[in-house]
């Protein structure tokens, strides 16, 4: 290196591009299970508008029915709602989901499914949180134990 300033610029330059593509693959499993999170959203939020959202209501007040179910959901695998959250973590530019694990986003899929089904049955919000809490534990139970979401965690 003590040749060529240009070397050590180049040597520099490909250690970096090196560590940002190790990190990549280290949060691929993160980003797909991130993704699947956001498209079975959907189907959560369909059932919302279906089953608990009178056609008579404004927009606004529909908002804050799905930021309750959201926090029904928070409440469930992170025990604390995103407003909490954003309080403790007002360093984090992200979201409390943004911040999850691999694991945690995991459960977090199968709950907005589970939520979408015990929503069309309709059951109160205060059954639907206990019913998807216990389930929560038990997932996380599972999924903590399982050596293939550990592999997409890398």
């Amino acid at each position: 290196m003590w040749v060529s300033a240009e070397f050590k610029i180049y040597l520099i330059k490909e250690f970096q591009r090196l560590k940002d593509e190790e990190n990549s693959v280290r949060n691929f499993g993160w980003n797909i299970q991130r993704i699947l999170s956001k498209v079975n959203y959907r189907i959560h939020t369909d059932a919302i508008k279906e089953a608990l959202i009178p056609p008579t209501i404004t927009r606004e007040q529909s908002i804050v029915v799905y930021a309750n179910e959201a926090d029904l959901l928070n409440m469930a695998i992170f025990g604390q709602t995103a407003a909490t959250w954003r309080q403790k973590n007002a360093d984090k530019s992200g979201n409390i989901r943004d911040e999850a694990t691999l694991e945690q986003l995991v459960v977090l899929t199968n709950l907005e499914s589970i939520n979408a089904l015990l929503i069309r049955q309709g059951l109160p919000q205060s059954q639907r949180l206990q019913k998807l809490n216990e389930t929560a534990i038990q997932q996380m139970r599972s999924v903590l134990s399982n050596p293939t979401v550990k592999k997409l965690d890398c």
